[in-house]
């Protein structure tokens, strides 16, 4: 009893952020047409194609300039292809060479930010030899390369994000710069109010200190069920934490990445993210 009286401001900081992950979804048309466009198919991917595309499109298509511009760049010498000037109109390359314009490195495509509400049954991982993976429910959200930031295991559910855009995965992925995603964890008994202070204190496994940012019971319900938030992008931290407690994970959902909440979004289905939404996620803290 007196444990979860010294650990009353924790839960209600906690409990404020799962309410709002969880709020009711919007009925209004708007959020209706929205959802609609957000629907995830499965699209084949088409091989055999070549990868090769024309260095002017190529720098194009990062917005540099136009095409025109870019075949007078190239002409006057100020573009290189994996270290080598080309003055040469109409020479290819391929998406992974290293095209530089007066020395900073050019991308090929325009950076993208995707968020899917992953369902069971697909492995986070771009491999194709892993069965049904993450990729196949955004193949068709954006033609841009875009990878998983993070992890969630082929049974977890919940937000999982996407984008080409390096400087976005260093933010989620920099030990002190992490962003916070808070997941709804459901254990296969109740959680004794001592080992939800140890989880909120900090557990030492294996000689090593685990940490959470924050972890609470959920008002209302069972005492298995809990809010736990975690700068980790994997969520193989919370399975450690609670086997070393003699807990097992029956349910592991991520409701919240930074302040972004998947209530417009179904499960199995996207979105792309919007200006304010990339703003707010660029200085989340």
């Amino acid at each position: 009893m007196s444990s979860e009286r010294k650990n009353t401001g924790r839960k209600k900081h906690t409990n404020d952020s799962y309410k709002k992950a969880n709020a009711p979804k919007s009925k209004s048309p708007r959020s209706r047409t929205s959802v609609k466009k957000t629907e995830a198919k499965a699209v084949p991917v088409k091989k055999g194609l070549s990868d090769e595309i024309r260095l002017n499109k190529y720098i194009a298509n990062s917005g540099i300039c136009s095409r025109r511009e870019a075949d007078l760049y190239i002409s006057i010498g100020s573009v290189t292809v994996n270290g080598k000037v080309v003055s040469e109109m109409g020479y290819k390359v391929k998406r992974d060479d290293d095209v530089r314009y007066d020395g900073s490195r050019v991308s090929p495509e325009p950076k993208a930010y995707v968020l899917l509400n992953k369902p069971k049954g697909f492995a986070t991982t771009t491999s194709e030899s892993k069965g049904r993976t993450v990729m196949d429910l955004v193949s068709n959200a954006t033609s841009s390369r875009i990878k998983p930031v993070g992890r969630l295991g082929r049974n977890s559910t919940g937000l999982l994000f996407f984008t080409n855009d390096d400087d976005m995965v260093k933010k989620f992925t920099g030990s002190k710069t992490g962003v916070k995603r808070l997941f709804h964890v459901e254990l296969d008994k109740n959680l004794k109010s001592e080992d939800l202070k140890k989880i909120q204190d900090g557990i030492l496994i294996e000689g090593k200190k685990v940490t959470v940012v924050e972890a609470s019971y959920i008002t209302n319900s069972p005492k298995n069920e809990l809010g736990i938030s975690i700068l980790n992008t994997g969520n193989g931290v919370l399975r450690n934490i609670f086997e070393h407690l003699g807990y097992d994970l029956i349910k592991v959902d991520c409701v919240m990445i930074g302040d972004l909440t998947k209530k417009d979004i179904p499960r199995g289905h996207w979105k792309h993210l919007t200006e304010q939404e990339l703003i707010n996620l660029k200085h989340f803290k």
